[in-house]
């Protein structure tokens, strides 16, 4: 029977904490033999030799690898997946940690791993990787300086934009999240810090403290890794999902027409497909629903959610100009679907985090398929005709907003005014 080895990935920006967390992991009286693969963007492995430093393990030590000047979440994959092997070819090691780059999205890092036993028998001819865990951990002081404070923090050549968009997607894909450095903020800030990052990740178990410090039978071994799970688990997918449910229960209540919903795939990164075998989730009618997160931290700070939705399709002019000059400040997270008049066929893909704004194609609705296509799509799928619109087919325009103090009407307002109808 082949040997299947468990993975720690931990993921978290520059300075969070993961060397430190590693030395500890490494310095374990458990007896479980680890092997440690550090990615360090640059050409010299600075992560890697901090870690012979702290005296664990030293250069010669083959439990540790270093790979560099790349990162594994793209141009590094294939490094990735042969160190893994290389590893369990040792045939002398209980568990593998990852410790990713700190400008790494651990996303494609997780599908990387997963995908080995895909590869085929001669890339598991010593046994079989299994992603057990992933672990992001946070720098309280920074994230209240990034979201708290709006400080310019300026590392690396990378914008304040991108730090906090990184922050964001190692915060949205994991399953444990360490909020490390917590004595250096104040209880209220602490406070604050929990909120934003609930709002972000509603799921993941968030574990409070200083200098990595942590009991590590609460990070190995768990056995919480799902990718599906952690790809749904951001709460930007799940006010989506829960606000298609709660219109149709308001439907029902008030004998409105009823137009069912369609249904909603997502790709290995958490975003959604709409080529005509995946397509994204929809509402039946152009309300807007705001969602505070629960009791206590979140409405203390006026930390909420709302989902935009409506039918007719953006002018891109227009929709341009509001990301661009009039984007509320209190918006930490945005994410959701739409398309624009001027291509009627195209799926987008729109998504903020912090400063940063992106927009995607992400394929074409299922109603521009050729009839009989069509036809066989419904036999093969028949959800794809739940939220179907006469007008519009499967077209819409549906946005989550996760923010602060946000001005709900006047956000809903200036993207109505967006639209070209």
């Amino acid at each position: 029977m082949k040997k299947t080895t468990s993975i720690l990935l931990l993921t978290g920006y520059l300075g969070s904490g993961k060397t430190t967390l590693v030395n500890h992991i490494l310095s374990n009286e458990r007896g479980i033999k680890f092997a440690v693969i550090v990615n360090d963007i640059g050409e010299v492995n600075i992560d890697a030799s901090l870690i012979e430093r702290g005296g664990v393990v030293d250069s010669k030590d083959d439990s540790l690898v270093a790979l560099s000047n790349g990162c594994i979440c793209c141009t590094l994959k294939m490094d990735l997946i042969k160190q893994i092997e290389d590893i369990m070819a040792m045939n002398r090691f209980d568990y593998i940690v990852i410790e990713a780059s700190g400008i790494c999205e651990p996303a494609p890092i997780a599908q990387t791993i997963c995908s080995i036993s895909q590869l085929g028998a001669q890339a598991t001819v010593f046994g079989t990787p299994k992603l057990d865990c992933i672990v992001t951990v946070v720098d309280a002081l920074r994230l209240k300086d990034e979201f708290g404070c709006g400080d310019s923090l300026k590392k690396d050549n990378l914008e304040e934009e991108d730090i906090e968009n990184l922050i964001i997607q190692q915060i949205e894909f994991c399953n444990i999240i360490l909020l490390n450095k917590v004595s250096e903020v104040t209880a209220e800030e602490l406070s604050h810090i929990r909120a934003i990052v609930r709002a972000l990740q509603p799921t993941a178990e968030i574990i409070e403290c200083d200098y990595a410090d942590v009991d590590i039978a609460r990070i190995i071994n768990t056995g919480m890794f799902s990718f599906d799970d952690v790809a749904t688990s951001a709460a930007w997918v799940q006010h989506i999902e829960r606000d298609n449910h709660e219109i149709e229960e308001e439907e029902r209540e008030h004998s409105h027409h009823h137009h069912n919903h369609h249904h909603h795939d997502h790709d290995e990164h958490g975003n959604h497909s709409h080529e005509h075998d995946g397509h994204p989730e929809g509402c039946s009618c152009g309300h807007c629903h705001h969602h505070h997160h629960g009791e206590g931290e979140a409405e203390e700070y006026g930390i909420g959610t709302f989902v935009y939705y409506r039918r007719p399709a953006l002018d891109l002019n227009r929709f341009d100009h509001f990301v661009a000059a009039q984007w509320p400040r209190e918006v930490i997270r945005c994410k959701g679907v739409c398309y624009f008049s001027c291509n009627t066929d195209m799926s987008y893909l729109f998504e903020s985090a912090g400063k940063q704004k992106s927009l995607k194609e992400a394929g074409l609705w299922f109603a521009t398929a050729p009839e009989e296509e069509f036809r066989e799509l419904v036999v093969q799928d028949p959800n794809i005709l739940k939220d179907w619109d006469e007008e519009y087919g499967d077209r819409m325009v549906k946005l989550v907003f996760i923010g602060r103090n946000m001005d709900r009407e006047a956000i809903i307002k200036a993207l109505d005014a967006c639209l070209d109808k």
